[in-house]
């Protein structure tokens, strides 16, 4: 397995890359454009935080426990909430990442297990998605989309490094990483179960729904003008 000091640089360069892409090529803002680059460089540790000790879970709760409650923002706006409730409500989603969802990896988790697969990878984007409360949609999907890539570098590097080029051999944790499902029935019935409440949950998103609501009145009134004028047409054309 590669180590975490390789982990966070790869994941970093790619955030670097990813940022300077949503900038320069679709013209994101630099503030938008620099939080995908952290996202991303982050998220190159979160496969490991079912190692229960060490430096990946603690910069990682740290890191989330500091920016999360600031992206939910929007989120405590949009719902109304006055300003001594954000603060309260940013405070304890604070101490829940900070002490709760620390206290749960390590009593709860085995080191390479779900967290080093695919699903998994899946809900850290829709998490993201959920989290980053704004209302355009191209930014909640740039930012899902880094906690996406820097998840997925962590797992690409892990599978690279089980091969022993010096030795021409491959190692026993080959395939423990981009999995999509593992030995223990209930964690497999356990993230699946995650994945598809979370996946049901960003569907039922007021701010997705009111995309497509509005995509769907676009697409009928077009369809309505087309029908309109074929019509037209034909009536021109049968009385010409």
């Amino acid at each position: 397995m590669a180590d975490f000091r390789t982990h966070i640089s790869f994941s970093t360069i790619l955030g670097f890359g990813y940022g300077a892409a949503g900038h320069w090529y679709f013209g994101l803002p630099p503030d938008t454009s620099m939080l995908g680059a952290c996202l991303c460089s982050v998220a190159g540790m979160l496969p490991d935080l079912d190692s229960a000790s060490g430096r990946p879970i603690r910069e990682s709760l740290a890191f989330g426990a500091a920016v999360v409650p600031m992206l939910l923002i929007d989120r405590f706006q949009q719902l109304g909430l006055p300003p001594a409730t954000m603060v309260l409500s940013g405070a304890l989603v604070y101490l829940l990442i900070r002490f709760g969802l620390g206290w749960f990896l390590k009593n709860y988790t085995v080191h390479r297990g779900m967290f080093h697969s695919i699903p998994a990878l899946a809900i850290v984007a829709i998490v993201g998605y959920l989290v980053t409360g704004s209302a355009e949609m191209h930014v909640r999907y740039f930012h899902s989309g880094a906690l996406a890539l820097g998840y997925l570098s962590h797992l690409v590097l892990d599978e690279i490094y089980s091969v022993d080029l010096r030795r021409v051999r491959i190692k026993s944790s080959f395939g423990t990483a981009l999995k999509f499902w593992g030995p223990s029935l209930w964690g497999n019935v356990s993230v699946y179960a995650k994945l598809i409440l979370l996946a049901i949950v960003a569907f039922g998103d007021p701010i997705y729904m009111d995309e497509l609501k509005h995509n769907a009145e676009n697409t009928a009134q077009t369809s309505t003008e087309r029908i309109q004028r074929t019509a037209q047409e034909m009536v021109h054309r049968i009385w010409r």
